[in-house]
């Protein structure tokens, strides 16, 4: 059968100890080592030298928008080459946080998008356009505005580039703790070439992907590119539990009602069958082309499509039901999700002489989706049909938006005594959205509890900057940089507002469906007053000072202060909320050592903020229900991290990252709807908590990855690799509120395995992912009763095989 994307698409302190000895070791090694580096590959993340070298291959990165060797970028930075892709088995961000330290990805069910944390900073309300992301996503240098771009599919990939740090002058808009940088493969001319694999796995699992480049003359080559993975979900459905009619209507009287208007429950409210919560359905392609217009002209332009047809991963009982099991969920309300991007990114090159270069980086990109969520996840059981339980769906009826992005830069080439670039940048975004929440008591035949509509029918986003830095190598081992970015933001809502049910008596009590329109008079609906109208106005200079020092050809330190901003904004309402700003100290080194079979890198920083934005969904006083965003007064955050990468012998490999966080929020009066807050005493908010000096969410003390793996070779030519990959984090807090255990995931190690057989250009390529089966929660709320939480995947099992022609 013929998925249904594929039909759409063709339509503590030992820890700080830990930490320190090893930036000390990587800074000390400095003074004792004289080794000889490797030359750095003219493209990004390409290697040089032997496979069977006992040197550790260079990276190349494009860290600072000129491509520099890992080793010599004076920035906290992590590449991912394709094969590391590969071995982990990527296909979205989350499967990256892992291989970095200090990142961490959640996924957000009633949209279906991942928020992204690193160095202890997120925004897990940064699901539509109501909200900014902390981390900025980049595909070949061009900004993804909503977080659907991070979910998206993850194919075809030269590398992964992972900025820690603010990067504000030269990536711009909302990398304000850092930016994500992929790079898809480009077409090479002169070469046809490709590759095809296919794969299988437990939960159903299928996926095939394939790639050919195929050269058009001498001057042009085009790449093709197409994935599809698909799976079945891992929640369960439960039966509705047997209730005598006795017993409800008892219930029923009980709560209120009266006997007349008695009815049974319905027990096909409720799902039994069809697609599973944290199902996998989505299929991309994509159309690459490099053309040698001239031979100082070069222009590689792509066209991509994703579709998605998967469905939303689940709330879960932390503590199920008696004879139910975790992994399952009384559901009412099918899941569903629909998300279509076409997006056309574009690079033009035009070096006027051996030292300048003019560049020019656009992007268009056009995004539609719906999704419909069970919020309620099936906490209670309804004890009739109006009594006992909540009946919540949260429902995206549609989003859409439309943006596009212009970037011109010119800078030096080749070498020289200050290297330097200008940019000027645009970007425009359109937003539009309705989003339906209908709560009833018991079950959806029940009484209203409360329901409304939040409907966008414009929101617009323009941000226009100019910035410039610039490198001065003061001799052959200094180098000071300073760069300055001006951005100026404008934000408008219009003829928004949100819909409440009125509890007009003429007026059936239904669920809201995009079959009504709430905002027609008579169908039970009354606008918020104020509407959401308004406009926002702000601009913000930010800006960078590094000094980097190489003690010797395999040895450096640098040191940087920089600044990071991201712009205020529009709330329901048409209240706006301030901009976030916040300045980071860093000290870092970078070591090759034992003659290219060790590099340790490692950062130590500071983070000041100022201003930080909290966002979170509330209900109002009056009752009506919306998206908030409050400036806390600071937070602060400072940590230590280590990368280190050694190639043992010719045949082994070990890779370990280490991570040391602490986060701590300002002052705040934070309010939310997904947990259980007593009644405010601040105006303007109904339940609250004062969560001033609180721990951020997603920040561990500590945390550890350690890959390993051995290569036997066989007969023949033919090899064998096993590899181990384990990652360990202490406890962890899953909001700002700090609740207690129901709110807070605990120390955990997980264990990934995988088995690679190759022959000449043929391969296959054995995985279990979560060896342990370990239930490793990503986000949690008490808002129906008992805890509930979203979890990463289970143990999954697969395999797949491919052929290099």
């Amino acid at each position: 059968m013929k998925s249904t994307a594929t039909q759409a698409f063709r339509r503590a302190r030992a820890p700080i100890q830990l930490a320190i000895l090893t930036l000390l070791a990587g800074i000390s090694a400095a003074h004792a080592q004289d080794v000889a580096q490797a030359q750095a590959a003219p493209a990004v993340s390409k290697s040089i030298g032997s496979a069977d070298s006992n040197v550790i291959a260079e990276v190349v990165v494009t860290a600072t928008k000129r491509s520099t060797p890992l080793q010599k970028t004076p920035i906290a930075i992590t590449a991912i080459n394709a094969a590391a892709l590969q071995d982990n088995h990527v296909q979205t961000i989350q499967d990256v946080v892992n291989l970095v330290p200090g990142f961490q990805a959640t996924g957000q069910g009633d949209h279906g998008v991942i928020t992204m944390t690193l160095r202890g900073i997120g925004n897990d309300s940064a699901k539509t356009e109501y909200a900014d992301p902390e981390v900025a996503s980049f595909i070949d240098g061009i900004y993804s505005p909503r977080p659907e771009g991070a979910t998206s599919l993850l194919f075809d990939l030269e590398a992964i580039e992972v900025l820690r740090g603010p990067q504000g002058t030269l990536w711009g808009r909302n990398s304000t703790v850092g930016a994500v940088n992929m790079q898809t493969a480009k077409p090479v001319i002169g070469e046809r070439s490709g590759s095809v694999e296919a794969g299988m796995g437990d939960y159903k699992r299928l996926g095939t992907r394939g790639a050919v480049n195929i050269p058009l003359g001498e001057t042009a080559a085009l790449r093709i590119a197409a994935v599809h993975e698909q799976h079945d979900g891992y929640i369960d459905y439960q039966k509705l539990p047997s209730i005598s009619l006795a017993d409800q209507r008892a219930a029923f009287k009980a709560g209120g009602g009266k006997d007349a208007d008695f009815r049974p429950i319905n027990p096909n409210l409720f799902v039994a069958g069809g697609p599973k919560y944290g199902a996998q359905d989505q299929t991309a392609v994509r159309l690459s082309l490099l053309w040698n217009i001239a031979r100082d002209v070069k222009w590689n332009v792509s066209y991509e499509k994703f579709a998605d047809r998967g469905t939303p991963s689940m709330n879960l009982m932390q503590t199920p039901r008696a004879g139910t099991d975790l992994w399952s969920t009384l559901a009412d309300v099918a899941p569903t999700l629909k998300r279509d991007t076409d997006a056309i990114r574009s690079r033009l090159e035009y070096t006027i002489n051996d030292s300048l270069a003019l560049h020019y980086i656009a992007g268009v990109s056009r995004f539609s989706g719906s999704s419909t969520f069970d919020q309620d996840g099936g906490a209670a059981v309804p004890t009739s049909f109006a009594t006992g339980a909540t009946y919540q769906a949260n429902n995206t009826v549609s989003s859409n938006y439309k943006n596009h992005s212009h970037e011109l830069e010119l800078q030096s080439l080749g070498k020289q005594n200050i290297d330097w670039q200008l940019g000027l940048y645009y970007a425009a975004e359109k937003n539009d959205i309705r989003f339906d929440i209908p709560i009833f008591s018991g079950t959806q035949e029940g009484t209203v509890n409360w329901q409304g509509s939040f409907i966008q029918p414009k929101e617009t986003v323009a941000s226009s900057a100019a910035f410039g830095q610039a490198t001065w190598n003061a001799t052959e081992k200094l180098h000071l940089t300073g760069g300055l970015r001006y951005t100026k933001d404008k934000r408008t809502n219009e003829g928004g507002n949100g819909y409440t049910w009125n509890g007009d008596k003429n007026v059936a009590q239904v669920p809201l469906s995009p079959s009504i329109d709430p905002r027609i008079p008579g169908q039970g609906y009354s606008p918020g007053s104020p509407s959401n109208d308004g406009v926002y106005h702000g601009s913000k200079v930010t800006g960078l000072v590094r000094v980097n020092y190489e003690l010797d050809r395999s040895n450096m330190v640098y040191a940087s202060v920089a600044t990071g901003y991201k712009s205020g904004g529009l709330q329901d309402g048409g209240r706006p909320y301030g901009a976030e700003t916040l300045t980071n100290y860093e000290i870092g080194s970078k070591s090759t050592l034992m003659g290219g079979m060790v590099k340790v890198n490692n950062a130590a920083y500071y983070s000041d903020f100022k201003d930080f934005q909290f966002s979170a969904p509330v209900t109002n006083p009056d009752g009506t229900r919306g998206l908030a965003t409050n400036n806390a007064e600071g937070a602060t955050v400072w940590g230590l991290e280590s990368e280190i990468a050694a190639k043992l012998t010719r045949d082994d490999k070990l890779q370990l990252t280490l991570a040391y966080t602490r986060a701590k929020l300002g002052k705040l009066i934070g309010g939310t709807n997904d947990y259980t807050l007593p009644v405010c005493t601040v105006p303007g908010i109904s339940t609250c908590l004062d969560v001033s000096g609180n721990v951020m969410p997603h920040a561990p003390k500590f945390s550890m990855q350690l890959q390993y793996q051995h290569t036997f070779e066989l007969a023949g030519g033919a090899t064998v690799v096993p590899r181990i990959s384990t990652h360990y984090e202490t406890a962890s807090w899953l909001s700002v509120f700090n609740l207690g255990e129901g709110d807070r995931q605990k120390a955990y190690t997980r264990t990934d395995l995988g088995l690679r057989y190759t022959n000449n250009k043929w391969w296959v390529d054995a995985f279990v992912r979560n060896v342990a089966d370990k239930n490793i929660k990503t986000s949690a709320g008490n808002s129906f009763g008992p805890y509930m939480a979203q979890y990463l995947p289970p143990r999954t099992i697969g395999f797949n095989t491919g052929v290099d022609f």
